[in-house]
């Protein structure tokens, strides 16, 4: 999911090393305190978002009043998310380095189950009530292949249209727009070129260097609704194969390519910058230099009281529109869901006190508290039937409401392979190096070499 700004690696390995310590040791790696649980997390490489570093910081005083004696060392990360990834993984390779608990993007999850490097929880959360809480999707998002849960999802998301209504008034275009087809967004996007100049029409993110940005936030929101939703237009379930360059896919890249040849995204080098996520949330958005941006329902966060980038008129000045499917057709829009869970390393030395970390953050308070904190979308049936939280941001409720159009990823051990060649394939098609075939059978080939040749034509 990532895919949404989250901590550092730092930070979360701190409060992994730190909740490991709150309870007794059962192993210890080298070094490890037993007293002490240590948690890393992806710390925001935005100095001025500490969203995450202030709800552990909360977190960390609730554990350690509760468990005398015992003390939370955060561990943050702070790195761009495909470094976050790779750093986290570099940890989890031995008792030295990884803390007791670490937090997971679930696109990458699989992968890390199958390289051994998490426990499974099933045995601790037979024993917790509050596991009935969480929607069976979310619990789904953190199983292995083998039928075991690695993690606990601490909320999950949704996409959707953002437009600016003052730039969509000088553009002649309704304040209450929602565009029912592909094309209605693009010809949204081509009278704003026309009619407000000076101001990027339409922001899709595309390209390796932003990573899973580009192909969940984009690619796979235009791929889901290329058809009538019933089937899975990246992975076929029934015949355990990845599906190669459909009609679908071209599709999709067309899309892609109309945006950057025809002039309606931002410059090449700008939307290739893999910083052009904190543009868009910090400047083009909030200063009225972009008209739409097809993006996440995590983007208030940064615009909260003492975020650093406060936007106290965020929801008066921007409206919110469902992606369409491709021509309209049944279900009418389209989401995709990812999120992140709180999962224990195979070699951490405080597992046990890891878990109690995890129940603390996750009581209904406390997670009601992260969600709203992080403009998250609630996994937790009781807080999402709850109206302090439906009614405590605005845009939560219309996120919330996507979840019943929403698309998962393929959460298989190859996906972030088949996600480069994806982005390989957009950026191609961005930069006008290659034509939308071409990029197409360029993925095909990547595809079979991801997936040992795993592949059905359709």
């Amino acid at each position: 999911m990532p895919v949404r700004p989250t901590a550092s690696l730092p930070t979360l390995l701190a409060l992994t090393l730190a909740a490991a310590g709150t309870l007794t040791a059962c192993g210890g790696g080298s070094g490890s305190d037993p007293d002490t649980v240590k948690v890393s997390y992806k710390q925001s490489t935005d100095n001025s978002i500490k969203v995450m570093d202030t709800y552990l910081a909360d977190i960390k005083k609730q554990f350690e009043k509760a468990n005398p004696g015992k003390k939370v060392e955060f561990v943050p990360i702070k790195a761009p998310d495909s470094e976050y990834y790779t750093k986290l993984q570099q940890m989890l390779r031995s008792p030295k380095t990884a803390p007791d608990l670490v937090y997971e993007d679930t696109f990458l999850i699989n992968s890390d189950i199958t390289s051994g490097y998490l426990k499974p929880l099933d045995p601790y959360l037979a024993k917790w009530q509050d596991w009935n809480q969480v929607i069976e999707t979310a619990q789904a998002a953190a199983k292995g292949e083998d039928g075991k849960t690695y993690g606990v999802p601490d909320g999950t998301d949704t996409r959707g249209l953002w437009f600016s209504k003052d730039v969509f008034k000088k553009a002649g275009l309704p304040a209450d727009w929602q565009p029912k087809t592909w094309n209605d967004v693009l010809e949204a996007a081509r009278t704003v070129k026309e009619k407000v100049p000076g101001v990027i029409p339409l922001n899709v993110y595309t390209g390796k260097p932003v990573g899973e940005a580009a192909t969940m936030q984009t690619f796979e929101m235009l791929l889901y609704g290329t058809n009538d939703g019933t089937a899975d237009p990246l992975y076929d379930k029934s015949a355990k194969k990845w599906v190669a360059g459909s009609k679908g896919f071209k599709d999709s890249l067309s899309f892609v390519e109309t945006v950057y040849k025809e002039k309606l995204g931002p410059e090449v080098s700008d939307a290739l910058d893999p910083n052009v996520m904190t543009r868009v949330r910090g400047e083009w958005l909030p200063k009225g230099k972009l008209a739409i941006a097809l993006d996440g329902s995590w983007l208030p966060q940064d615009w909260l009281p003492g975020s650093g980038h406060e936007w106290p008129e965020w929801s008066e000045e921007l409206g919110l529109a469902a992606m369409p499917t491709q021509n309209g057709q049944a279900p009418g829009k389209v989401s995709m869901s990812g999120g992140w869970t709180w999962s224990v390393p195979a070699k951490a030395g405080n597992p046990d006190l890891a878990f109690e970390f995890i129940k603390t953050m996750q009581t209904k308070a406390n997670a009601q508290k992260w969600y709203i904190a992080n403009s998250g979308i609630a996994v937790r049936k009781d807080v999402a039937d709850d109206p302090s939280y439906t009614d405590a941001q605005p845009g939560i409720k219309f996120f919330t409401d996507l979840v019943a159009s929403t698309h998962y990823r393929p959460a298989f051990p190859a996906y972030p392979k088949v996600s480069t060649a994806v982005q390989e394939a957009m950026e191609g098609v961005t930069t006008g190096d290659m034509s939308v075939d071409d990029a197409a059978k360029g993925y095909d080939e990547e595809l079979k070499s991801a997936t040992d040749d795993q592949v059905i034509q359709k």
